[in-house]
């Protein structure tokens, strides 16, 4: 089967996928999961899925499918990534395809249904994939020096009126999407310790990704939005924004990046390869300027370097759960839909 077959069969599996929690087997024999599903079982506690119990349930395909985050211009990522496939290719003995996903909770149940083997996950969307798709975070970008972080920064126009956090009240606000560190979960866990609270003291509007918040800001849709730093940095760089037409008046605590890693069903001697080939890597220049200087995978683990996050998800009510999923699932449908009737009718009112 040629390449194009094959993401197109993989475009039709993960358009109709379903959840598949009743007919996934229970973990047998499991005397640790703590707040895993129920298919994955944490012998050793460290917070992530172990490798299946019984060896003929590893996974060891001919082919492996890797995707990034669902952020930016897709095509940007498939680009930045080629080289790393081709290390990771030579480094497994596997054919290595890049397939774009659209939303995350589509890439969390691609990894769960086992059509994705290698992911980089945002932020807040990482502890879902670890709870419900098995995923086991293993790096994030960096330097030698330690991994790369970003902040929660809240900007508005250089022009606008507001000029301190608490001109915020009574403005609409474009958060990004529920499952959010930066866009959405931080600032609701933040931003009531400084007298503002969302939802409340502000309108939330979701604009679905960072870029679209901070363009809707520059446009006027918006009057302020919380966004991530990197990508902000990014757009900067790129000449898709000029950074001197904003003011920031926030910024948070340093959070971890993107995690990296690979589905915990993966054969042991596979896994081991994946990671060894994250570890050894050493990034592409453009890669390097693609991701604001990182020059390498930095090995974190989800137990000690997502703790911060899980705080800010536990403290907004968010649970990494089916349930939760579920509703992140419905928000993205309802995104998609509300922007094809508006495109619909964009189009019926030019004809």
């Amino acid at each position: 089967m040629n390449t194009q077959k094959y993401v197109q069969k993989l475009k039709i599996a993960f358009m109709s996928m379903l959840f598949l929690a009743g007919s996934m087997a229970q973990a047998e024999g499991c005397s640790n999961r703590g707040v895993l599903d129920n298919r994955y079982c944490d012998e050793n506690k460290d917070m992530v899925a172990d490798a299946p119990q019984d060896s003929k349930n590893y996974k060891n395909p001919s082919t492996l499918v890797f995707t990034y985050t669902p952020v930016e211009d897709p095509a940007v990522y498939k680009d930045a990534f080629a080289d790393f496939q081709e290390y990771l290719s030579k480094a497994t003995g596997k054919r290595i395809i890049y397939y774009t996903v659209h939303s995350n909770a589509a890439e969390v149940e691609a990894l769960r249904s086992g059509r994705l083997h290698i992911a980089g996950f945002s932020t807040g969307p990482t502890g879902y994939a670890v709870n419900l798709g098995g995923f086991v975070p293993i790096a994030v970008k960096g330097t030698s020096e330690g991994f790369q972080g970003y902040n929660l920064i809240m900007i508005v126009r250089k022009d606008s009126p507001i000029k301190k956090m608490s001109d915020i009240k009574g403005k609409t606000v474009a958060h990004t999407s529920s499952s959010s560190n930066s866009g959405n979960l931080a600032p609701r866990a933040l931003f009531p310790k400084i007298g503002i609270t969302p939802g409340v003291d502000y309108t939330v509007k979701y604009s679905g990704k960072h870029d679209q918040s901070i363009l809707g800001v520059l446009s006027g849709d918006y009057d302020a939005a919380p966004v991530a730093s990197d990508v902000f940095k990014r757009m900067s760089a790129a000449g898709r924004i000029n950074s001197e037409d904003f003011r920031i008046l926030y910024t948070s605590p340093q959070f971890p990046t993107s995690s990296f890693g690979y589905s915990s069903e993966l054969a042991p001697e596979l896994a081991k390869k994946i990671k060894d080939a994250f570890y050894s890597y050493r990034f592409t220049p453009e890669m390097t300027k693609t991701f604001g200087g990182a020059d390498r995978f930095f090995p974190i683990t989800y137990k000690k370097e997502w703790q911060v996050i899980r705080d800010i998800a536990h403290s907004t009510g968010v649970a990494y759960t089916e349930s939760g999923l579920k509703k992140l699932a419905a928000k993205d449908a309802a995104k998609k839909a509300k922007k094809a009737a508006k495109k619909a009718a964009a189009a019926k009112n030019k004809s």
